[in-house]
């Protein structure tokens, strides 16, 4: 097993990176590709992680940093505009994927790059997280911006998609963003998809990246706030009685919220485990995350096996991704903030992989990064410059290992699978193309979306 290596590191900020001898494959001006290391690319690439990340004085602690994130006003800021799109898995449950810029709105290349975001607990499209990178992501080239594609998964239940099956999404459950890559490569097949993952978003994308290996669909992530080991991050939170009572109880109460808004979509699917649940979940008063969590989470969030889980002990055990690392063939870059009240936990040895390189802040809190803007009391998010550069550079400059994926095809009932994919349920159906969506705040709540 390789040693821990420090690659770059300013006052408090750093950079770690496997010691393995992976190496990535990037144009060069000769007409050959130049074989390079994943941390020799961030540092011609990515000049904005290498500039240590200085908080807005008036936000300076992780707390702060995460309040702002939840209570501030990005309704002018940011806008995004999206086509939604309903699939309709093989277990009965929907997904919304939100594309960006809407169809017909544009004329964006049919082999231009797409980025697949995944938002955090309850969260969805509308996030100003979310809406921070795409806005620069899909802008056009020549106002400043990548020119790529944007599309947001949306969970289950989760941004006004309606709830339809009696299963629930997790920080471990991976196929249904399998299943979106598969309907976004069949709508966009010349496309390569990169992903950049929000809190518990970043969870399932890294988990689906590792276990994909050098097949994955998404041939580059970026992860963002990541809770990684949610067992220990769980034990840390529930030990504070601040942050179970602000954090815990906030997530915790988001979910039963969550639920509540779908309450009669649930009184009307048959009967199951969760419709069993749902009067036990709706019973709990104040809950933490955790309670929901073991109530809820751990029986329904997944497919059987392995839900459910006997405890949510261990569901955490099993969804945390920090243990997968190592099996990451893709390029993969990760930012937490060491300040971060909810994240309290992250894999300093990255895996021991040289695929995976891990950017550790002073600060930021949770999915926070507002550093000064030019006027008195505004402020920007750092973290959008580094995430744009890393997907300008794996967009242009990347040559990926494998492009020849397994084909992808629609049956004469109108599901789309991979051919000869053993796994029927992987299958989807298309429901249809929705109006257009605004990307604005307005799913509100304590925490929301973190």
């Amino acid at each position: 097993m390789g040693v821990l290596r420090t690659y770059w590191s300013s006052s408090e900020q750093e950079l770690y990176v496997g010691s393995s001898n992976a190496e990535i494959s990037v144009k060069s001006d000769d007409s050959e590709p130049e074989k390079t290391s994943l941390s020799k690319f961030l540092k011609s690439r990515c000049p904005s992680l290498f500039r240590t990340f200085s908080p807005a004085w008036w936000l300076n602690s992780g707390h702060l940093q995460t309040a702002y994130c939840v209570f501030g006003d990005f309704s002018k800021i940011d806008k995004v505009r999206y086509s939604r799109t309903l699939l309709r898995y093989r277990d009965g449950g929907t997904v919304g994927l939100d594309f960006t810029p809407p169809f017909g709105e544009r004329e964006v290349p049919d082999d231009a790059p797409i980025v697949v975001a995944l938002h955090g607990l309850t969260g969805g499209s509308h996030e100003s997280y979310v809406r921070a990178v795409l806005a620069q992501a899909v802008r056009p080239k020549e106002e400043g911006g990548l020119g790529y594609r944007g599309v947001v998964v949306n969970f289950r239940g989760c941004a006004g998609v309606p709830f339809t099956s009696g299963q629930f999404y997790s920080a471990g459950y991976t196929d249904d963003l399998r299943r979106a890559c598969v309907y976004i490569q069949y709508r966009f097949p010349k496309a390569r998809l990169f992903g950049v993952g929000f809190s518990l978003g970043a969870n399932v994308m890294i988990r689906y990246i590792a276990e994909e290996g050098r097949n994955s669909r998404l041939r580059a992530g970026c992860a963002l706030g990541c809770p990684w080991d949610i067992h220990n991050n769980a034990i840390r939170i529930n030990a504070s009685f601040f942050l179970r009572n602000v954090y815990s109880k906030s997530m915790g109460s988001n979910i039963v919220q969550l639920m509540k808004k779908h309450e009669s979509e649930l009184a009307q699917l048959p009967e199951s485990e969760l419709t069993r649940i749902t009067p036990e979940l709706f019973a709990l008063k104040s809950p933490t995350l955790y309670d929901v969590d073991n109530c809820l989470t751990r029986r329904v969030g997944g497919n059987s096996p392995p839900f459910p889980f006997d405890s949510a002990e261990e569901y955490y055990t099993w969804g945390s991704s920090h243990h997968v690392l190592g099996d990451v063939r893709v390029p993969l870059l990760a930012i937490n903030a060491a300040d971060d009240p909810i994240v309290g936990h992250v894999p300093y040895d990255v895996g021991n992989n040289g695929h995976v390189a891990l950017a550790l802040t002073p600060g930021g809190g949770h999915l926070g990064w507002f550093e000064a803007g030019e006027r008195r009391w505004e402020v920007r998010r750092w973290v959008v410059r580094p995430v744009i550069e890393w997907l300008r550079a794996v967009g242009e400059d990347l040559i990926p290992e494998q492009d020849d994926f397994v084909p992808i095809e629609k049956d004469d009932e109108g599901w789309i699978h991979e051919v000869d994919n053993k796994r029927d349920d992987l299958s989807m159906k298309v429901l249809g193309d929705m109006e257009i969506i605004e990307g604005i705040e307005g799913e509100g709540g304590g925490l929301q979306g973190l």
